[in-house]
C-alpha cells in the first residue's frame, strides 16, 4: 500500500487508494519495463473479459521512474511506479494481476504481483474464537462470521457467494469452499465447527538486517570486501520444546530499509549474501522430507531458490539469499513426498496472526468473480478465549 510496505495491496474501486510498486534490476541499466492488469476470479484463473472491460484507459504503461543505486557496494537499478494512474486503472471489482513486462511485449514476463480491488457491498461481522475440540482448543484459531447481503440480488448463496479466508495475508494456504450454515433474510451465518480453523503457528523467526556494518543480535559474523558483504545468521534450532512466549513480529513478511546507513532505502540500501543454518535434533538428516527457507523473503514458495541442504559434516542445514537491507521474518517448512507442507514449530492458540475474509459474488449469468467485501481481524484484537503463559517481550 502506499506509505505502508507491510499492508496488504487491496484497493477500493474508483476510490482514490494507490498502490506504490518498487523493484531492482540487479544488471544496474536501464531498461523499458511496462505493465499491465489481468482480472482474475476468486481461484486466480483469468476472467472471461477483454482488457476493455475492465481497464479504463491505456492497457500498457511505462515504468518511467528509475534510479541508479549510488553509495551501495552492489549496483542496481531501481524502479518505482505509484498505481492506478490516471490514464490507466480498473473498472471492475475483483482480483488483479499486475504484469511487468519488457519492450512492450507482453509474453517476455519479468515477474507478476496480486491486488485486490474492492467494491464493499456486504456487510461482515467476524469473531476469532477457540475451537471446541479439546484436541484443537490450544493449537487453532476458529474463525467466526457472518454476512449482511441486502445490497446483493442474491437468489441462491451457495452457488452466487464465495467466501476466501487468509492467514497472514497468504495464498499458499487459504480455507475456501465455504458454505453458510443459516441464511437468515439477507443474513448468512457461518459457524460450522469444523469449518475456518487455521493452526496458530507460533511468532515468527527473525532477522534484523537494516544495517550490514552494526550486526544485530540474530548476526553470528560477517565478511566484508570492497565489492561484497557476507552476513552469517546465528544457526537456528527446534523451538518445540522452548516454553511459548509472545512478542512483536511482522506476520512473515518484511519491509526495506529501517537503517542508519543510507539516505533513501530504495536506491541507496546494499545488497548482503546472507548464510542461513538450522540444527536438526540430534544434528540428523531428516528422512523422507525436505526442509525450506519459508516466509515472504522466499515469496512463500517451496523451490530450489529456498530449499535448504543437509551438510553432513556437520550435521545441520544451509541455504543462501541474497537480500537487501531490512528486516525479515521467516521460519522453517518440511514438505514430504505428497507435497504436505508443514512448519517446524509446534501450534500455539496464543499467537498472534492477522486473517482477513474476502467475499466474492457471482450473479447468474455473470462471467467474473466480483470482490464485494474485505474484513481484517487480528487474533489479539478480536478474539474470544483463554491465553495462557503470554508475555510481552
Amino acid at each position: 500500500m502506499y506509505g505502508d510496505q507491510l499492508g496488504y495491496p487491496i484497493i477500493n474501486l474508483n476510490g482514490s487508494d494507490r498502490l506504490e510498486l518498487h523493484f531492482d534490476d540487479m544488471d544496474g541499466d536501464v531498461k523499458s519495463y511496462y505493465y499491465t492488469y489481468q482480472l482474475c476470479n476468486a481461484d486466480w484463473t483469468p476472467a472471461m473479459y477483454s482488457q476493455f472491460d475492465y481497464i479504463k484507459g491505456f492497457f500498457q504503461n511505462r515504468i518511467s521512474t528509475y534510479r541508479l543505486s549510488n553509495v551501495a557496494l552492489t549496483k542496481y537499478t531501481h524502479y518505482q511506479a505509484f498505481l492506478p494512474e490516471q490514464n490507466s486503472f480498473p473498472s471492475k471489482s475483483g482480483n488483479y494481476v499486475l504484469k511487468v513486462f519488457l519492450n512492450g511485449n507482453e509474453s517476455n514476463i519479468v515477474f507478476t504481483k496480486r491486488f485486490l480491488v474492492v467494491d464493499s457491498k456486504t456487510g461482515i461481522n467476524a469473531q476469532i474464537q477457540q475451537p471446541l475440540n479439546a484436541t484443537l482448543m490450544r493449537t487453532h484459531h476458529k474463525i467466526q462470521f457472518s454476512l449482511e447481503t441486502s445490497a446483493l440480488q442474491i437468489t441462491n448463496p451457495r452457488q452466487e457467494i464465495k467466501v476466501v479466508i487468509l492467514q497472514n495475508y497468504r495464498w499458499d494456504n487459504p480455507i475456501k469452499d465455504i458454505q453458510p450454515t443459516f441464511n437468515r433474510g439477507n443474513v448468512l451465518e457461518y459457524n460450522t465447527e469444523n469449518d475456518c480453523i487455521f493452526p496458530g503457528y507460533r511468532e515468527w523467526r527473525w532477522l534484523n538486517l537494516s544495517s550490514f556494518r552494526l550486526q544485530s543480535d540474530r548476526v553470528d559474523s560477517a565478511h566484508y570486501t570492497n565489492k561484497t558483504t557476507e552476513i552469517f545468521v546465528k544457526p537456528d534450532g527446534d523451538r518445540k520444546k522452548i516454553p511459548y512466549y509472545y512478542y512483536h513480529d511482522q506476520d512473515g513478511m518484511y519491509y526495506i530499509g529501517g537503517g542508519i546507513d543510507n539516505l533513501n532505502p530504495y536506491w541507496q540500501s546494499d545488497y548482503a549474501t546472507v548464510h542461513f543454518t538450522y540444527v536438526p535434533p540430534l544434528n540428523q538428516f531428516i528422512k523422507d522430507k525436505e526442509l525450506y527457507l519459508y516466509g515472504e523473503l522466499t515469496n512463500y514458495e517451496l523451490n530450489d531458490n529456498s530449499r535448504m541442504h543437509f551438510n553432513s559434516e556437520k550435521g545441520v542445514y544451509e541455504a543462501t539469499l541474497f537480500l537487501k537491507n531490512g528486516y525479515y521474518d521467516f521460519s522453517y517448512a518440511l514438505k514430504d513426498k505428497k507435497g504436505n507442507i508443514e512448519l517446524i514449530d509446534n501450534n500455539y492458540w496464543e499467537t498472534e496472526n492477522q486473517y482477513t475474509i474476502l467475499v466474492y459474488y457471482r450473479p447468474f449469468g455473470g462471467r467474473a468473480d466480483q470482490l464485494v467485501g474485505v474484513s481484517k481481524l487480528n487474533s489479539y484484537a478480536n478474539s474470544a478465549g483463554i491465553r495462557f503463559g503470554t508475555n510481552n517481550q
